[in-house]
């Protein structure tokens, strides 16, 4: 059988052997055909909001509204969604100021080119756009506590705004259960120390800090806060389908509206796992397969489908590298995996460090298997991180073979590692 990899901004294929292959799990938004086009879904859902007023309403006589919106790494096709949102609003209020503040989170800025690929030039031109940076205390407000003890700051540009609107985009998250809607705020706009809190070790090692998790989930519980403490008004969450298509749009109140759009795609993202000895993945292609520290979300969709001591082989472009220098240092300054889980789940809350949560993600899938990455990536930077380094996915599965050193192994495909729930 051959199938078809998204690697970067092509394809790879792989044939796998019919008598090997225990399954191919995909999420069903890739077959879901919506019944109407982009931009009307995204209209209906803003002029149709859940449990909130029209935001045409909501706009009228604020004179400061920002709009927060995804960063670089993240497919939100906000060529569609932004002027949708930007025309609603001049449509009854043509006088107010409006900002887009871009959630970078914890990731570097954004550059110029890439805001112009995102938004297309003409709102790049024409509307101002600041970009979030985590590390200024200057940017923040202190806004007291979370549920959890940590320290809420949050970006003053949002604070001070007469209205508060969030766009963004609703996949499966590998420890906030779900992206989208209040993920906005925490992590988006807040600030490091803030960030750091709510991703401790104690949280992440949570049972309920998992894909399609959002009962329960200690960093749901604490991002609900932030949202609410922000003073989010209005978000417009969608969903897209392999090819970064709009299939769905929900927009209105920041919980019920992100609800709905969760239960939406938990209904077509499970898929019943295939355990196999060799589990092949990717992280979507681009943009999400940018750097490994955005790839571990891919292999935890693997892990949730593989034999004991079984192989995880995952397609990641990584043409920005590690994508965290601390994180990249934490892997190659060690011994191996078990010492780094060992670190970790010593901190508590107030002691966490940057990208600690990625490494204890990737440490707790290193503890149990092993992995190879088809990657552009330089091959040392791979192998300093505990991993292997392949340069084809045919290389790959010759390694994955030896490593195992069985000839009777089987395998499972997950070509979107990000869009599925493994049930």
């Amino acid at each position: 059988m051959k199938i078809k990899l998204p690697y970067g901004k092509i394809n790879k294929e792989v044939e796998i052997e019919d008598t090997r292959l225990q399954g191919v799990l995909l999420s069903q938004t890739h077959e879901y055909t919506p019944e109407k086009g982009e931009t009307e879904l995204v209209q209906d859902a803003v002029n149709n909001p859940v449990n909130s007023p029209p935001l045409g309403d909501l706009v009228k006589g604020k004179e400061n509204i920002v709009i927060i919106s995804s960063d670089h790494t993240r497919p939100v096709p906000s060529h569609i969604t932004m002027p949708v949102l930007l025309d609603t609003i001049r449509k009854t209020n043509k006088e107010g100021k409006i900002t887009i503040l871009v959630a970078t989170g914890a990731h570097r800025p954004s550059t110029d080119a890439e805001l112009r690929d995102k938004y297309g030039d003409e709102i790049v031109d024409s509307v101002n756009i600041k970009m979030h940076d985590s590390k200024k205390d200057d940017d923040m407000v202190d806004l007291g506590s979370l549920p959890s003890g940590g320290s809420l700051m949050l970006n003053k540009i949002a604070l001070e705004a007469d209205l508060l609107i969030a766009e963004g985009f609703i996949e499966p998250h590998f420890f906030a259960g779900f992206s989208g809607g209040r993920k906005s705020i925490l992590p988006g706009i807040a600030s490091y120390e803030t960030v750091l809190a709510n991703h401790c070790s104690e949280f992440i090692d949570s049972e309920y800090a998992r894909t399609g998790i959002l009962e329960n989930n200690p960093l749901h519980t604490d991002m609900l806060y932030a949202a609410e403490k922000a003073n989010l008004a209005f978000i417009l969450n969608v969903v897209i389908n392999q090819e970064k298509e709009v299939i769905a749009a929900f927009a209105g109140h920041r919980e019920d509206a992100h609800y709905k759009g969760c239960d939406f795609l938990n209904n077509l993202a499970g898929a019943e796992g295939k355990r196999a000895d060799v589990v092949i993945t990717t992280n979507g292609g681009y943009p999400l397969d940018q750097n490994i520290y955005q790839a571990v979300k891919g292999m935890t969709a693997a892990e949730a489908s593989i034999n004991e001591n079984g192989i995880i082989i995952i397609a990641s472009e990584c043409s920005d590298g590690h994508g965290g220098e601390a994180f990249y240092e934490t892997f190659k300054n060690a011994e191996g995996p078990d010492e780094i889980m060992e670190e970790i789940l010593k901190k508590d809350r107030g002691e966490t460090i940057p990208d600690q949560w990625e490494s204890q993600v990737l440490s707790r899938i290193l503890i149990k298997h092993e992995v190879i990455m088809v990657t552009g990536a330089p091959k040392v930077m791979v192998e300093d991180m505990h991993m292997h380094h392949a340069e084809t996915i045919e290389k790959a599965l010759e390694k994955a073979k030896k490593l195992l050193g069985k000839e009777d192994y089987s395998i499972t495909v997950i070509p979107d590692g990000v869009a599925v729930i493994v049930n």
